[in-house]
């Protein structure tokens, strides 16, 4: 990736709407050829008491779609993604995590990621490799990539986990998403993981119970 790992993404802002003495960190990390605007939509529907920032990821692929790293297709259509950008963006990521900590005067407080897809696959290498600086890990329609990240030596045990995958999806097949919570396991043991009657989407009965899941996690 040519762009430099220290900059600062677009990005968007829901301050809490209650106050509380400790406020929670919510960072949305958006999938393949979409947007910060597109989980952001859902923000005001996310607990009241998260400082909520959605950012853009760093490359653009035209007409207003973003990606975190690059996907590549050969000639017989067989796709994979781009290894090194995807550890680059991680570490953009990071630096914009930072970045806003600071901006808010929140230190070194440790954040919850929720991500969608290409999203929800940086949210597992960045809390599995860092849960020194990643609290919780909403990862939706994603999967364990175990080539972009190691596995903290100490810590996992305190990261939480919720995941969700549609039994149909077409585009990342519930079976990646099943194995790599297998291999979570084995690690971490605050995970909750629930599939659904769906595509590559979010279903309001998933909302609904990553909303829930949130509440009892706090």
């Amino acid at each position: 990736m040519s762009d430099s790992t220290a900059m600062i993404l677009d990005y968007k802002v829901r301050k809490p709407l209650t106050e509380v003495a400790s406020t929670p960190v919510m960072f949305l990390l958006h999938g393949y050829g979409s947007h910060e605007e597109d989980l952001f939509s859902f923000a005001n529907y996310l607990p009241e008491e998260y400082l909520i920032i959605s950012l853009r990821a760093p490359l653009s692929l035209g007409f207003g779609g973003y990606a975190w790293y690059s996907i590549h297709f050969d000639q017989d259509q067989n796709k994979w993604s781009d290894d090194e950008e995807a550890i680059a963006a991680q570490k953009i990521i990071l630096h914009n995590i930072e970045h806003h900590l600071n901006q808010f005067s929140l230190g070194d407080k440790k954040v919850s990621l929720l991500g969608f897809s290409q999203g929800a696959i940086l949210g597992w290498a960045l809390g599995l490799s860092h849960p020194d600086k990643i609290d919780k890990v909403v990862a939706l329609s994603g999967y364990v990539n175990e080539d972009l990240f190691d596995f903290a030596s100490q810590g996992l045990h305190e990261l939480r986990c919720f995941s969700s995958h549609g039994i149909q999806d077409p585009t990342i097949p519930v079976e990646w998403a099943r194995k790599g919570i297998d291999t979570v396991k084995k690690h971490l043991p605050n995970i909750d993981y629930k599939e659904y009657e769906a595509g590559h989407g979010i279903v309001p009965d998933n909302f609904a119970d990553l909303v829930a899941w949130l509440k009892a996690n706090p």
